[in-house]
């Protein structure tokens, strides 16, 4: 079941029917308060979300979404006409798992929708302990030293991705996939920023993520 958080009834309606047609289910909503209204009966397992909606806005509805441990894992692609790279950035540190800028394709909005269930639906390593860190992915909790860590949807995704390949060297551009997606415009530098910022965050425990000379990062026990 994919619901669809669109205020331009067109749009709306299109989206909905390239999704019906390639055998998925559908619930449409015309704001954040429809749509938190939804949730109080059940979760689906996507959400395309508009930025520009009448109330609150998308990334505010984002961010809402990932705050809460009932709703943060649920995949959300952001599908806006903001077609700027830093409202694509913005979106996905936001906790967006992709973002698609319209006037988009149907082949392109599907193919999009597919990777991403593959990617959300397939993810191993829930629970993970390494040296002093606890990863805890249902909860969307992370603990340094048995201090829990209050890290951005983005730092929690990119650690989770290091932990579960504990002791391999993870190039820039693989992590930028991994957590990003391949089709994530922006520079390697946005992996460098969030690492450092997780190191932070982690305290003692950052030292457990390291620095591979020409490559990229890894993460080790003590």
């Amino acid at each position: 079941m994919i619901w669809i958080v669109e205020d331009d009834e067109n749009i709306r309606a299109m989206e909905s029917y390239a999704l019906r047609s390639s055998g998925f289910e559908t619930v449409e909503c015309e704001s954040g308060a429809a749509l938190f209204s939804l949730l109080r009966t059940g979760k689906p397992q996507m959400i395309l979300l508009d930025l520009m909606l009448p109330g609150e806005d998308g990334l505010t509805i984002l961010r809402r979404l990932r705050s809460n441990v009932a709703t943060a894992g649920i995949p959300v692609i952001i599908v806006s006409a903001k077609a700027e790279e830093l409202d694509a950035v913005r979106g996905l540190d936001s906790g967006a798992d992709d973002y698609i800028t319209k006037p988009f394709g149907i082949m392109e909005l599907l193919s999009r929708v597919r990777a991403v269930l593959r990617r959300t639906e397939n993810t191993p390593g829930k629970h993970i302990r390494l040296g002093g860190i606890t990863f805890d992915d249902d909860r969307r909790e992370v603990w340094a030293d048995g201090v829990r860590c209050a890290l951005t949807y983005k730092e929690h995704e990119l650690l989770g991705t290091l932990l579960r390949n504990p002791g391999i060297a993870l190039s820039r551009e693989k992590l930028m996939d991994l957590v990003w997606g391949a089709d994530f415009v922006g520079e390697s530098r946005t992996v460098d920023m969030h690492i450092k910022s997780l190191r932070q965050k982690l305290g003692r425990c950052g030292a457990q993520i390291k620095t591979i000379r020409s490559v990229g990062y890894k993460v080790e026990a003590e």
